[in-house]
C-alpha cells in the first residue's frame, strides 16, 4: 500500500495546530466552565506573605516530602502525612508566569499533536482516502495526545475528576477540528 509522506501533509498539520490554537483561546476566554478548576485560598494574603518569607525558588513541591521511598517509612514522615494537609505545588517565578511563553508552548504542542497525527494518517492511509478514514485516524492519534496523559493528575495528584473531564472535553473538540481538517485536506 503506498502511504503520505508526513511532509505532503504539512497544510492539514499547520492548519489543525492553528485552528485548535485559536479554539482553545476561545474556550478558554469566552466560556465560563474552567473559571471553577482552582479555588481561591480564604487567607491568600497571609498564605502569599508566608510563602513570600519562604523565599522558595522555582520548581515543584510536596510537602510533606519523604525524599524516595525510603523515607516513606520514616515515622515522622509518616505522622506529618497522616496529620495533613498534604500540598502538591509549583512555585512560579513573576517572570515565568507570562502568557507569552505558555502560548508559544501551547502551539508548538499542538503543532508536535498534529504533526504525529499526520505521521499516522499518513502511515494507515494511501492517498485520496477518503475524508471519515483520514478523519478517523487524525482524529483518534489527537484525541490520545491532547487527553490521555491529563487523567495522570487526578490518579496521582487527585485533581478534581470534574477538571479531567473538562478537559476531555476540550481534547474531544480539538480532535474533531483536527480530524476535521485532515479529512478535508487530506491529498
Amino acid at each position: 500500500m503506498d502511504y503520505v509522506p508526513v511532509l505532503t501533509l504539512w497544510l492539514p498539520t499547520l492548519l489543525s495546530a492553528v485552528f485548535v490554537f485559536v479554539l482553545s483561546a476561545l474556550i478558554h476566554t469566552v466560556l465560563p466552565y474552567h473559571h471553577s478548576d482552582y479555588r481561591k485560598l480564604a487567607n491568600e494574603d497571609d498564605t502569599l506573605a508566608a510563602l513570600r518569607r519562604l523565599a522558595l525558588p522555582a520548581g515543584d513541591y510536596v510537602v510533606p516530602c519523604a525524599g524516595g521511598m525510603k523515607g516513606m517509612k520514616d515515622p515522622v514522615f509518616y505522622e506529618k502525612w497522616r496529620q495533613g494537609p498534604i500540598v502538591f505545588m509549583s512555585v512560579l517565578r513573576p517572570e515565568q508566569a507570562g502568557m507569552g511563553a505558555s502560548l508559544a508552548g501551547w502551539f508548538a504542542y499542538c503543532l508536535v499533536v498534529s504533526v504525529f497525527a499526520a505521521y499516522v494518517a499518513g502511515r494507515a492511509l494511501a492517498p485520496g482516502a477518503h475524508y471519515l478514514e483520514a478523519f478517523r485516524f487524525a482524529g483518534t492519534t489527537a484525541f490520545a495526545g491532547y487527553v490521555l496523559a491529563l487523567w495522570q493528575n487526578t490518579i496521582w495528584y487527585k485533581r478534581k475528576v470534574s477538571t479531567a473531564l473538562k478537559y476531555t472535553f476540550d481534547g474531544l473538540v480539538y480532535a474533531l477540528v483536527t480530524g476535521g481538517v485532515f479529512g478535508w485536506l487530506y491529498p
